[in-house]
């Protein structure tokens, strides 16, 4: 058995609810079936660390975080106590960028017990690959003058090498699924990143020329995730597109709060981080109403991080066995709480 030294980040509000829950699952599937076992190091960072020592995270805080072979957070974000942007940069998306998790990962199926608020969803399973590190959240712009006239200036930076990266790992992902690359783009509209982005697209699918692609301007790509996503494989876009998107394909699954995703470090010299889809959700924390579905299928993503998609499988079937039994919470239509649903998931693990 291998060990997996796990660096955990609860955070705020519902991520100190779902986080333990889903490491009671991943406690379960070791001592069943093998094959991992997470030594589990709890990091107390977040909102209320931040309004008692002025910080979201202590200096040596990457430091400490390198020592690990992955990080699980739970949610980042408490505006009653600090600004969602000095929470957010001052622990996930440091983490992010200093790490050089420059992909972003994001699956949208359709999840057995779960009623889609398509009208015929026709069982969709499309994987976001999503570029992490650039593209239009790049910092580099700035503000200048005041009253009418202020000028606003934000610089999309695209690279040839961030944008290849991403590329790349969509198609290898596509050959390891369906065997289909549908790049995000609006070329007819943004006339210097978006050319710039559909002539890389077309360099790589060259290097792959077994994978048929097709390229869509994203405001009809996003239509077509409402009216044939059936019809998508693997996604790859652009760190704003790749944004809209995956939160449109958690919509579409029935809700933002079963959606998981990874941030991938692709060079090996720091540990990829692992994180559900919604927030921190603080008008229900304390409640233990908070849904753990997203936390769990988040933990069946690392599981396939590590190379074990048969403890990943197991995992994610145990999911869709329980919701299909009617163990769900509130914001899918349930009566269940935090716990019993985590319950009812381990129960059909040890089964």
């Amino acid at each position: 058995m291998k060990n997996i030294q796990l660096a955990v980040i609860p955070g705020d509000g519902i991520g100190k609810e779902v986080v333990p829950e889903a490491l009671r699952v991943l406690d379960t599937l070791s001592e069943v079936h093998g094959g991992l076992k997470f030594d589990a190091i709890h990091y107390p960072w977040s909102s209320d660390y931040y309004a008692e020592h002025g910080e979201m995270m202590p200096k040596d805080g990457l430091d400490q975080l390198r020592q690990s072979d992955a990080i699980f957070l739970g949610a980042i974000g408490d505006p009653s106590i600090v600004a969602d942007h000095i929470s957010l940069n001052g622990l996930l998306l440091k983490i992010r960028r200093e790490f050089e998790q420059v992909i972003n990962v994001r699956p949208a199926k359709q999840i057995k017990g779960i009623v889609s608020p398509l009208g015929n969803p026709r069982d969709f399973d499309i994987m976001i690959v999503r570029e992490n590190s650039e593209g239009e959240y790049s910092s580099s712009g700035g503000r200048v003058h005041n009253g009418e006239d202020e000028i606003v200036i934000q610089n999309a930076v695209f690279t040839k090498k961030g944008v290849s990266r991403v590329m790349e790992y969509a198609f290898q992902l596509a050959e390891q699924r369906s065997g289909h690359v549908t790049s995000a783009t609006k070329s007819n509209g943004i006339v210097h990143s978006m050319p710039f982005w559909d002539e890389v697209f077309s360099e790589v699918s060259e290097k792959h020329s077994n994978i048929p692609t097709n390229s869509e301007h994203i405001d009809a790509l996003s239509a077509f995730f409402v009216t044939k996503p059936h019809t998508l494989d693997v996604v790859v876009a652009s760190n704003l597109f790749g944004d809209i998107l995956s939160d449109l394909g958690a919509a579409i699954m029935g809700s933002i709060g079963i959606a998981p995703a990874g941030n991938i470090n692709l060079n090996g010299k720091y540990p990829s981080m692992f994180e559900p889809v919604h927030g921190s959700a603080p008008d229900i924390y304390g409640k233990g109403i908070a849904n753990p579905i997203g936390q769990i299928w988040t933990a069946k993503m690392m599981l396939d991080h590590f190379g074990e998609p048969e403890m990943g499988n197991v995992l994610l079937e145990a999911i869709e066995s329980s919701l299909e039994a009617g163990i769900k919470t509130a914001d899918i239509g349930g009566h269940s709480n935090t716990k019993e649903v985590t319950d009812a998931i381990i129960a059909r693990i040890k089964k």
